[in-house]
């Protein structure tokens, strides 16, 4: 049988186009998409919010992955929540070239718990960029004791997220909170900066509560509150050059506070620099009964300069007024300190305040070199019980036990 040249073109044609489409749907061609198309204005003065939102629908709604270019310039931005749960799961990359900044007037975004807000997001990455919340009309008013201030918004605020990363971002001035990662999972934080005055209220550098696998590496954090707190439910987080100052320290917890709480387990605090913070690592658990706990925790390889409390476990951290001053149910065990040296601002360098109900067990201290400028350090222990080797202050306190590492 004959077959005519244009009988085969058709035939050929729908072929060509087949593998067309299927090429594309195996490397699909990544989308820009830029904030000023949508009506964002880089003169710090209009609200870019709608605009923002705009872009973040169009991204959602792709199959391919798209960037969203934030350009140069000041884009005003109020309350906002970029919501996952309706997206097509492609990557979304934010690329921040300027600043985003929150409203002058401290109550706008006062009134809501969070300033930006990604709900249920997967696969989104943040590079660089500066988020200004102006906040510091809000800590004047708590510092000077107003009665009728609110609690303020944190800054950035990641919730039941996945595969999520922070990469050269810059926040600063945040009411509350500067990054949050909540109940969340496979999160990078890297190259971070977080500035705010040494006596800005509750204003945490990065807080991660009920969250798995997170990553925080190469940053600089210098606020009011702790540079890092890891809360209740937390697991496999790890935390690697750092430094961190002035500020309350790298804290786990608090811990403790409700009866029924989760614990926190598999922490690495390591390469660590301490300038004149209020701690430097630290456990803190509520003096009253819970069932949750800290375990297998490790510092290690830090700097210590000018620091008030370079070592403690504190179980009888309360707020409350009055205090239930009760002894903590809160369990801590396994927690190694290892190769920790510098300054202590005050003679007690090691401070180990562990629960009667609950004594601390499986606390290990090695090549630890603490040393009080004006004074000789001190260290003291409460219901702490593990071992020491090599430990200055040469008067350990740790009750001697077995331990198997």
């Amino acid at each position: 049988m004959v077959y005519s040249t244009s009988s085969l073109i058709l035939p050929l044609a729908l072929i060509f186009l087949y593998f067309i489409s299927i090429s594309s749907l195996a490397d699909p061609t990544p989308t820009t998409i830029n904030v000023l198309s949508y009506g964002a204005k880089p003169d710090g003065t209009k609200d870019s919010t709608k605009a923002f939102l705009a872009a973040w629908d169009v991204a959602c709604a792709s199959a391919n992955p798209t960037t969203i270019i934030v350009p140069t310039g000041r884009f005003l931005v109020g309350t906002i929540v970029f919501q996952g749960n309706k997206c097509k799961q492609a990557p979304i990359s934010i690329r921040i070239a300027g600043s985003i900044v929150a409203p002058g007037d401290f109550r706008v975004i006062a009134s809501s718990e969070h300033w930006i807000s990604f709900e249920d997001v997967t696969d989104v990455s943040i590079y660089g960029g500066i988020l200004d919340a102006q906040g510091a009309s809000l800590w004047k008013c708590k510092n000077n004791g107003g009665h009728n201030c609110p609690t303020g918004a944190k800054s950035l605020w990641f919730s039941g997220s996945n595969n999520i990363n922070i990469n050269g971002l810059t926040s600063i001035n945040s009411q509350k909170f500067h990054i949050v990662i909540d109940t969340s999972k496979n999160v990078n934080i890297d190259g971070v900066k977080v500035s705010a005055d040494a006596n800005s209220p509750n204003t945490d550098g990065i807080h991660v509560d009920s969250s798995h696998s997170v990553h925080i590496t190469n940053s600089r954090i210098a606020t009011g509150d702790d540079c890092i707190s890891i809360g209740p439910g937390s697991t496999s987080v790890f935390i690697q050059n750092i430094k961190c100052g002035p500020g309350h320290g790298i804290s786990i917890g608090s811990l403790g506070r409700a009866e029924e709480e989760q614990g926190v387990n598999n922490v690495t605090v390591s390469d660590v620099d301490f300038t004149g913070t209020d701690n430097g690592v630290r456990i803190k658990t509520w003096g009253k009964n819970s069932k949750s706990f800290a375990t297998n925790i490790v510092f290690q390889h830090i700097n210590m300069k000018m620091v008030k409390n370079p070592i403690i476990i504190d179980q009888h951290y309360c707020l409350d007024k009055p205090c239930p001053k009760q002894e903590s149910g809160v369990k801590v065990s396994n927690v190694r300190y290892e190769d920790i040296r510098g300054t202590s601002n005050t003679e007690m360098a090691v401070l180990l305040d562990c629960s009667k109900e609950e004594p601390c067990t499986g606390i290990v201290m090695n090549n630890v070199n603490l040393v009080s400028v004006n004074q000789p350090a001190q260290a003291s222990c409460d219901n702490a019980n593990g071992s020491a080797n090599d430990v200055v202050p040469v008067t350990p306190c740790l009750r001697t036990e077995i331990i198997t590492i």
